[in-house]
């Protein structure tokens, strides 16, 4: 029944497969955290045994975010039995879940962008990882997005490219100059390693589709090669674009568009950004503003 459901929201919802596999794991702990009834049998599950579900969840020490998705997926998945008259209740409609705590993306500073990306060496994988760099901080990408990037879908004459984000909803960023130009330096070099098939605009020494994980280590191994004090991830390099963009423009439903969220709730978060910096600005600059002594 849970393939049955996975498969009704991949079509409907056009789930990514990270959300897939996510929603795969959270109905498999509440499979195994009612192991004591018939699971064929969903409708034994009632509302006091889903309030049990999500206290367990917290005491193995999951995050907020994480027990949101995983009743979200309970919920969803009986909402889809109800559909289908196989349960009579939907049991988790009534539990809550806890507020996830609104951490504020690390991002880096346009310094320390501009040190990471100034990849000096000619080796291939160094001139391609430099391209990779430099166009998730032009674009704004998410790592499924430059990943999943295939070369047609690329226009270097117009600046610009057609990315896949989330819900299978496609936009068109912009690519800046820099990002242009380090790409232009990569594409003879793909073209000496991608397999005549391959479309993807990344690819490893042998020629086939780069993969997140691999992003992820080189941009950890640049991070440290080039000597910033900091972890960096792809998704920092996302959190900078839109920070500075933002800081430059105040252009919020821009960054918004830029950034391919569906919602300007989830793009607010980087107002706060904002602020922090005019604040930190303030204390700095305003005469008044510096603690001292009072006399």
């Amino acid at each position: 029944m849970v393939e049955r459901y996975l498969d009704h929201v991949r079509v409907e919802r056009r789930m990514s497969v990270h959300t897939e596999a996510g929603y795969r794991r959270d109905l498999a702990k509440l499979a195994r955290f009612c192991s004591g009834i018939d699971i064929n049998d969903w409708g034994h599950i009632s509302p006091h045994c889903a309030r049990r579900f999500a206290s367990e969840l917290r005491r193995q020490g999951l995050s907020s975010r994480s027990i949101q998705r995983a009743l979200s997926a309970s919920r969803g998945f009986f909402r889809y039995l109800l559909r289908n008259k196989l349960v009579k209740t939907n049991p988790f409609s009534v539990t809550s879940a806890p507020k996830s705590d609104k951490r504020l993306p690390k991002t880096l500073s346009v310094d320390q962008v501009n040190l990471l990306v100034a990849v000096r060496e000619n080796e291939p994988l160094a001139i391609r990882d430099r391209a990779m760099m430099e166009l998730f901080y032009s674009s704004g990408l998410r790592l499924s997005e430059l990943v999943e990037l295939d070369l047609p879908l690329l226009d270097l004459r117009n600046a610009s490219a057609r990315v896949t984000g989330k819900g299978n909803k496609q936009r068109e960023v912009p690519v800046g100059r820099y990002a242009v130009e380090a790409i232009r330096t990569w594409l003879p070099i793909r073209l000496e390693l991608a397999g005549l098939d391959e479309q993807a605009l990344f690819v490893t020494a042998r020629g086939s589709r780069i993969s997140t994980r691999a992003v992820q280590q080189r941009i950890q191994y640049w991070a440290r090669k080039q000597g910033l004090d900091t972890a960096v991830h792809p998704h920092m390099l996302r959190h900078s674009f839109a920070t500075h963009v933002l800081e430059s423009s105040g252009e919020l439903r821009a960054v918004q568009e830029l950034l391919g969220h569906a919602n300007i709730s989830t793009t607010q978060i980087y107002t706060h950004l904002d602020f922090q910096h005019l604040a930190r600005v303030y204390d700095k600059a305003h005469p008044r503003a510096k603690k001292g002594k009072v006399v």
